[in-house]
Order: structure tokens, then sequence, then C-alpha cells
């Protein structure tokens, strides 16, 4: 018998039954309560396997008629070692941009700021948070603190018609970039932003940019875990 714990047993078993082609595309699967009672455990137990492969694109719960096996969902992918602008790269898919302006104003700069720019606390930045869509699924939440000595006229940008990639590489061009990534569990406010599924992970890509010498702009990424992936390539 399997160690592993029960919820991922019975999501295992119901993957099975997906790959086997035993349960093809828009089949509805077994309801809760006959899962329940297949492997004698608590409903409790049959809804967090489900909750996961819902979230996983793998199945989706349609109200009062039950839970359907959907289409395969490819990932959507960018590059970890460039900068494209992300209206380009849904625009390249066949999909359509939008995106939504949450805020854009100035603040001073505390520590984390004054660390993540180079500055000193208390200095002037421009600071944006801006919802990226394709077509009505919003799949980038991006926060973005800029040095205002080197960008200034930021703020009088309307963020609803170009990005501030656009903008920053057109003003300021790209010299250096450095990244991180990482998995995390989401605060509530980047989850209810990416409307995501209480129990899915976020990419969350960390971007600092400079233009010459000077140290522009550092931004957080946040994407949906399900939806998106970073790729590669190194030439040796």
């Amino acid at each position: 018998m399997s160690s592993a714990p029960l919820y991922k047993q019975i999501k295992q078993f119901i993957l099975d039954k997906i790959e086997s082609g035993h349960w093809p595309v828009g089949h509805r699967i077994s309801t809760e309560l006959e899962l329940t009672e297949q492997f004698n455990v608590s409903r409790m137990t049959v809804n967090k396997a489900i909750r996961d492969l819902v979230s996983e694109g793998k199945l989706q719960r349609r109200p009062r008629l039950g839970t359907f096996v959907c289409v395969p969902e490819e990932k959507v992918e960018s590059p970890l070692l460039d900068i494209r602008n992300i209206a380009d790269e849904i625009q390249s898919r066949g999909k359509q941009y939008h995106s939504k302006v949450i805020q854009q104003r100035v603040i001073a700069a505390d520590d984390s700021v004054a660390i993540k720019l180079g500055i000193m606390v208390g200095s002037q930045v421009f600071y944006s948070e801006i919802l990226h869509y394709e077509n009505e699924t919003p799949l980038q939440l991006e926060i973005r603190w800029v040095n205002s000595r080197y960008a200034p006229n930021y703020l009088q940008q309307d963020f609803s018609t170009i990005t501030p990639n656009q903008y920053l590489s057109a003003n300021c061009p790209l010299s250096a970039i450095e990244h991180t990534v990482e998995a995390i569990v989401p605060e509530s406010h980047i989850r209810t932003a990416l409307e995501l599924p209480s129990n899915e992970p976020c990419l969350l890509l960390n971007r600092r940019t400079w233009s010459d010498d000077k140290l522009v702009s550092s931004a957080l990424l946040y994407h949906p875990g399900s939806k998106y992936k970073l790729t590669s390539k190194v030439l040796c």
C-alpha cells in the first residue's frame, strides 16, 4: 500500500484515469461522495485532491453539473535571460492584451526600497502596480519601483496603453539585468488580483535593470504557477 497521504493517492487515481484515456476530455468524473465511499475517506480528503487538480488545470468544476476533465492547457513561456515586453509576448501568441493600472504614485523610499534601488532612505521613488491580462485572464501582476532621477516622466505615462517596459526601454536603454526566480505562496491581495485558487502557488520573478551604470528600476513580477514558465538558452 502506498505511504503517500490519502488525498495524493486519490489525486493519482484520478490522474491515472485521465492519462490512460479511461476518463477522456469532457468526461464527468466520479462524484465526491462516490470517491469518499470508494476510498473510505472523509469528503474533505477527496475535496483536497480535486481542488489540487482543478488548480493545476486538469479538472473543471461546473456548478450543479459536476467535475469534468479539461483540455490540457499549455503554460505560457517567457525567456529568463532576456526582457521581453509582455504585451508583445501575448499578442505574438494570437491573444488579446490589455492592462489595469492599480496604483501609480510617488513614495519615499523606506529601507527595503532604498536597498532595491541603491539609494538613500527617504529619496523620491515612483511606484506602480499594474495587472497584465491575456484575453480576460490575469497573467502577471507587476509591482515596480523606479528611480525618479533617471525616468522623471514615468508617472505621466498612460500605462493602460503602453507598458512600463516599453517606456523604460525607450528612455533608459537597457545595459544589464539581474533576475531571481522563486515559487511562493502568495499573499491574499496578490491571490485576489491574479484570481488564484486558494492552494495555487505563484512564480515570482524579482528583476532589477540598469542603464549604463544607473540602477533604474526594481520590479516584482507575479505569475500564476499553473499558467507560466520561464526558460533560458545558453550557447556553449
